[in-house]
């Protein structure tokens, strides 16, 4: 299954110049495509405009809703090719699906429902509805988010009785389901499990508010899971490392992606990657 997930999300993007990305999120999007995606891109030698479709919590009820009904309340953010962000208010989805000639959008649920396969009814409508937007030219993936930190005080926690694990596991068993039902859905950006991943050798939290990513590490583990989705190469360690992270918390956010992109159902244990405090010690 694994490999056969391979096949279809690490299909290279990068031939467009630029790549237009939008994602039809929420605040989990915000996190992963907002900070680091960017910069990231423009380091790499890539040339990127992202567009973010951001309302707080929005789920695919919503966004079917909103789209159906013309109604305007996103905040649009979109970064252009220098960097710089424009903030378009009380957005419509269609406006956002007519701005730029996109070459890909991403749909992705509300966290507290990502792991309840029966709130994603709306979705195909949804999907389908945006593809007549839009036309043949986008490539449509699917953004599988993260588990909530253990102790969260989310209300959407007690879903899953406050067990990351239990969440993580309704994802993934959510993102197989969404990916077999929606036949528009080319690939996944497997940003939950590279969360998870990271999260065997940094910390089982990861969050800067017990499920928001927190923004030094948390951001840029997203970050370089959509990259090597988009661009099918790993972000190089000496191209760009947040402000504060060490060579090795760099390295293992890098291999976390890279092996949620090859193994996106699956967690890969990374605390052989903590070197040692006596070795520490000795390279000093």
């Amino acid at each position: 299954m694994a490999a056969l997930w391979l096949v279809i999300s690490i299909i290279a993007f990068c031939d467009a110049r630029p790549l237009r990305v939008l994602a039809i999120g929420n605040s989990f999007s915000e996190d992963a495509v907002e900070q680091d995606l960017h910069i990231l891109a423009t380091m790499g030698g890539h040339e990127i405009i992202i567009g973010n479709l951001y309302y707080p919590a929005c789920t695919l009820e919503r966004h079917w809703n909103n789209l159906k009904k013309g109604i305007g309340e996103y905040s649009y953010r979109k970064i252009n090719l220098t960097g710089h962000v424009d903030t378009i208010p009380d957005c419509t989805m269609t406006r956002a699906l007519h701005d730029e000639p996109w070459d890909i959008i991403t749909f992705q649920q509300g966290s507290a429902l990502s792991g309840v396969y029966s709130s994603y009814r709306f979705l195909p409508s949804l999907i389908k509805r945006v593809r007549e937007i839009v036309g043949q030219r986008p490539r449509f993936l699917w953004h599988q988010t993260w588990a909530y930190a253990p102790g969260s005080t989310h209300q959407g926690f007690k879903k899953y009785s406050g067990d990351q694990m239990r969440m993580y596991a309704s994802i993934l068993y959510c993102t197989k389901k969404v990916m077999a039902d929606n036949p528009e859905l080319k690939g996944i950006i497997p940003s939950g499990t590279a969360i998870q991943d990271a999260r065997t050798a940094l910390g089982a939290d990861l969050t800067r508010d017990g499920y928001h990513l927190d923004k030094r590490i948390g951001r840029y583990i997203a970050s370089c899971t959509w990259y090597g989705i988009l661009f099918s190469t790993t972000p190089s360690l000496h191209t760009f490392l947040p402000s504060g992270m060490t060579l090795q918390e760099g390295e293992i956010c890098r291999k976390a992606s890279e092996e949620a992109i090859i193994h996106p159902f699956e967690i890969i244990d990374l605390k052989g990657m903590i070197e040692p405090e006596e070795e520490k010690e000795g390279h000093e």
